[in-house]
């Protein structure tokens, strides 16, 4: 019974924070004790500067694990301001790890349409699966555990362990390997440099709050620590940061040299069927997995313009619109170019109503092909 009071006292917490969200309210630096260690100083800065976040507990609250896991993985790659809209909507949708188990795949993967990386969505599904039947339907309270989940990851593991159990770890994010390496100059080159960062920050630990000062670190890294432009004069360690004795705060990270990403081409086929519009679903491995899509080429190949209609999904009188839809990918950028038919005997996959394919939840690269094609206006933001 303590446990699921536990757990009703922090999905109280979370429906509150959504509809009577706190005002953030800016400290004042000079104010904090300067004897005070690092770890304790800068919790005394996040009780001032919290940013107010959907999926947070509200001060003195537990934190829900379903609600910190889930935020996290749309967190990877993706900034705040586009996950708190898929946040809300996954929440009011499924509002517990067993509703999004007992989810169909599909419907899942709609609703994570454009928020990207879909392997995560695929991931997302599968971990929910796992905690639902392994575990009851709660989150292992240690990372070393949650690390055997699907999707879970040093970062991810450490981040619910301390937020939502207050474990002592640390969660080493950009922001958090940022903030360390400004802190002490870590000149280390990568993955040597990560090592160096998980043990200075583990130093840093206070005695108690571990999941605030886990989302300390991240807050400080996001809106005090910047990549670009940091605001030293508002940080409660800048007494102590190197880099800033330095001059040189945006040195650190140290960066390494960017490889150029390999461009590829590849076309789209957009077959018109009276009102209809021919869609497939992808296979389940390798890109945009188990996604609804136009009929295309294969992704993962560079296809030359003169044998692009070879992939046609029926021969047709296939016509090349101008221009092409761009888009890029972790590890290559897509130009395709897009060719419309009217047809359809011997097609084989979905007809949907050209009215409704914005109901579809195509995955970002296929809502531009349907932009280009104009079936759809684009009015839904679409984004890389």
């Amino acid at each position: 019974m303590a446990m699921a009071g536990g757990y009703m006292a922090c999905a109280a917490a979370r429906r509150a924070s959504l509809e009577n969200p706190v005002l953030t309210r800016q400290p004042n630096i000079s104010r904090l004790p300067t004897n005070t260690p690092l770890g304790d100083s800068l919790l005394r800065w996040w009780d001032l500067e919290r940013r107010d976040l959907p999926w947070r507990a509200l001060p003195g609250r537990c934190a829900d694990p379903y609600a910190v896991w889930l935020s996290e993985i749309m967190l990877q790659q993706t900034t705040v301001a586009t996950v708190k809209g898929y946040f809300a909507k996954f929440l009011a949708r499924w509002p517990t790890v067993e509703s999004l188990a007992a989810a169909p795949i599909e419907d899942v993967l709609a609703a994570w349409a454009g928020l990207g990386y879909y392997a995560r969505a695929r991931n997302l599904h599968a971990c929910a699966i796992t905690v639902a039947r392994r575990h009851g339907g709660r989150f292992p309270r240690r990372a070393a555990e949650l690390r055997e989940l699907p999707g879970v990851g040093a970062y991810t593991a450490a981040a619910i362990a301390a937020i939502a159990y207050g474990e002592p770890c640390v969660a080493v994010d950009g922001n958090v390997e940022r903030v360390i390496s400004r802190l002490y100059t870590l000149a280390d080159p990568r993955p040597a440099l990560k090592r160096e960062v998980e043990r200075r920050a583990a130093l840093l630990l206070p005695s108690a709050r571990a999941g605030d000062f886990a989302q300390a670190m991240m807050d400080l890294g996001a809106t005090i620590c910047r990549p670009r432009a940091p605001q030293c004069d508002r940080c409660s360690w800048s007494s102590a940061c190197e880099a800033r004795r330095a001059g040189a705060p945006e040195d650190y990270p140290m960066r390494s040299a960017k490889t150029a990403k390999p461009h590829r081409r590849g076309a789209a086929f957009v077959l018109l069927r009276d009102d209809e519009v021919l869609l497939l679903r992808r296979p389940s491995a390798g890109l945009l997995g188990s996604m609804t899509a136009f009929p295309t080429t294969p992704l993962g190949e560079d296809v030359a313009p003169e044998a692009q209609l070879a992939h046609a999904p029926i021969k047709a009188r296939w016509r090349r619109l101008d221009g092409a839809v761009h888009h890029v990918f972790t590890h290559f950028s897509l130009e395709l170019a897009v060719y419309v038919a009217q047809g359809g005997a011997g097609a084989k996959g979905l007809w949907i109503s050209t009215a409704r394919l914005d109901e579809q939840g195509l995955p970002t690269l296929m809502r531009k092909v349907a932009v280009h094609a104009g079936l759809s206006d684009g009015r839904k933001p679409i984004t890389k």
